[in-house]
């Protein structure tokens, strides 16, 4: 479980984040949503570590994180972040192979164990086929999958994930967070993903921090987060709710003069 309290960030004058409290519990995925500059990226870094807080406390399993050494932080918390470019020279294999790092000794070499474990990760996200392809000319979704592989890789109990479907067609948007939800509720992972896609977000997350304003617009279940009066404030758009196949989907129209509502100016 990772626990935060009181966390707060600015870049320069701009206050991103002010008093933000959250827990996210072990078997569930919390989806971080909110417009662009809300400062989703912004904590998900504070709650691994990237970036440390002014004020407040992040926590793992009851841990003060800022008390634990770099990598006994690494073995507790796996993270995926947008990777740019693809000049690396590796193999898939060699690239979840770094998921290892975090539990060998200066100058040790990964084992038959380690091996074992990044084979058993690359089976777990469908990715055994790609072992041997070097990791630069993989496709987006694929590469999604190897980082993921990676994360599982180090063995850790906690999954945290900046936007992992950012640039990927509908199809791998879909696998990429139903394999996520799947790790979460199996392995009983503490999984927190940052998502700009709220159907997305309807559809594979549990709980939802909405983050707007500099703080905490909503917090809670699905349900309770992604209705109308909630979102619309937020975000300054129309919002229609609907249940379909058995799935909340979302609708969004801009709003009109006469549908205009006392947060959005005329």
């Amino acid at each position: 479980m990772i626990t935060a309290q009181q966390l707060s960030w600015r870049y320069g004058r701009t206050q991103v984040l002010e008093a933000v409290s959250l827990a996210a519990p072990h078997g569930r995925v919390l989806g971080l949503i909110g417009p662009n500059g809300s400062g989703k990226t912004t904590l998900l870094r504070l709650l691994y570590g990237a970036l440390a807080s002014p004020t407040g406390t992040v926590t793992v399993d009851g841990a003060p994180l800022q008390t634990l050494p770099a990598q006994e932080a690494a073995r507790r918390l796996a993270v995926v972040v947008q990777e740019a470019g693809g000049e690396s020279t590796m193999t898939v294999a060699e690239t979840v192979l770094l998921g290892r790092s975090p539990h060998l000794s200066t100058f040790q070499r990964t084992g038959p164990r380690d091996h074992a474990v990044a084979a058993r990760a690359l089976a777990r996200v469908g990715a055994t086929h790609l072992a041997s392809r070097p990791y630069a000319g993989l496709s987006g979704g694929e590469r999604q999958r190897v980082l993921i592989a990676r994360a599982l890789t180090q063995e850790s109990t906690h999954l945290l994930l900046d936007e992992p479907t950012n640039h990927l067609d509908i199809r791998y948007q879909h696998e990429v967070l139903g394999l996520v939800a799947d790790l979460a509720h199996n392995l009983a992972t503490t999984t927190v993903v940052v998502l700009h896609d709220l159907n997305l977000a309807a559809r594979y997350c549990d709980d939802l921090v909405l983050l707007g304003d500099g703080g905490i617009a909503a917090s809670g279940t699905v349900d309770h987060v992604l209705v109308p009066e909630v979102l619309e404030p937020v975000y300054g758009i129309g919002i229609e709710r609907l249940q379909t196949g058995g799935q909340l989907h979302l609708l969004f129209h801009p709003f009109t003069r006469q549908e205009a509502t006392p947060w959005i100016t005329a």
